[in-house]
């Protein structure tokens, strides 16, 4: 047996060809739906998909404006340009990328994003109202692991979902979005021991720690679905999972890739994310005049 690959790059493709067909659509009226991703690092795989962020939107015609603070920034200097930034009527989505400078609480800053421009959910106002089922933006990598398991046309409802990892950029959210979708859920974390006791009995097996080759033939069973969520630069440069692909593809039922599964329906969401808040942007604009 060997795992169906489940890649993301045509949902990705077609989520931003829908973006670029609306941008278009805009500029000719001269507007214009901008993106600010501010950036305080120099971790090599944060850095490695900021470029593609900004090569993407780019490319549907949404304006991403970088904002690389350095890595030696403050958290008042964060802070203030995320404060500019949600003030700007000019900025329709902000991101906040991590990680951040040693003693730099994320938690903190994300509250600066004003939640009608919190394009990644970040703010916990936004995760908040996703816990409850109300309109918000979820965040785009819990988002994409759902989408792209639509999109391959496997079922959620009634099934049995691991999810190794508890971050509040996938794992939490990732909860309850599997939550609305009828799904039963097994969060694991650090103090999930043995992990295979809670990944072998699942269906699907979503991981999103950062630890390459982490999940191994070990963690599943033969009809096991596994999303690889994990973005890791390898020491010979390569970008590789959480997932150890040489034992898990030959057992497992599906298997998503890296890069180009989950990452870039990801990409694809924060621009769609993006245009749908210049889209409300705009139409409170229109009632302004009005």
């Amino acid at each position: 047996m060997t795992a169906t690959p489940l890649p993301g790059g045509r949902l990705a493709a077609e989520i931003k060809a829908q973006v670029a067909a609306l941008a278009e659509d805009w500029r000719r009226s001269g507007r214009q739906a901008v993106l600010a991703v501010v950036v305080a690092t120099a971790d090599e795989s944060t850095l490695w998909y900021v470029r593609s962020l900004v090569a993407a939107a780019d490319k549907t015609g949404i304006d991403c404006r970088l904002v690389d603070l350095g890595a030696t920034a403050t958290e008042p200097e964060i802070a203030r340009h995320l404060d500019d930034l949600s003030a700007d009527p000019q900025v329709h989505g902000i991101l906040l990328q991590t990680p951040l400078p040693p003693g730099i609480a994320a938690a903190r800053l994300v509250e600066r994003i004003v939640p009608s421009k919190d394009v990644d959910g970040a703010n916990p106002s936004s995760l908040g109202r996703l816990l409850v089922g109300q309109q918000a933006f979820a965040p785009a990598t819990a988002r994409a692991v759902v989408e792209l398991l639509d999109y391959h046309q496997i079922p959620l409802a009634g099934r049995h979902m691991a999810v190794v990892g508890r971050s509040a950029v996938v794992g939490k959210p990732l909860l309850h979005l599997l939550l609305h979708r009828d799904a039963t859920v097994t969060i694991c974390h650090s103090a999930s021991k043995p992990l295979a006791r809670f990944t072998r009995p699942a269906d699907i097996v979503a991981v999103a720690v950062g630890r390459p080759g982490l999940i191994t033939a070990d963690h599943i069973a033969p009809d096991t679905v596994v999303v690889d969520v994990g973005t890791n630069v390898a020491e010979d440069g390569r970008l590789v999972g959480d997932v150890d692909p040489d034992t898990v593809a030959p057992v497992a039922a599906g298997l998503t890739p890296v890069p180009g599964g989950v990452g870039s329906v990801t990409t694809a969401l924060l621009l769609l994310h993006t245009l749908d808040a210049a889209r409300a942007s705009f139409a409170r604009d229109a009632v302004a005049i009005s």
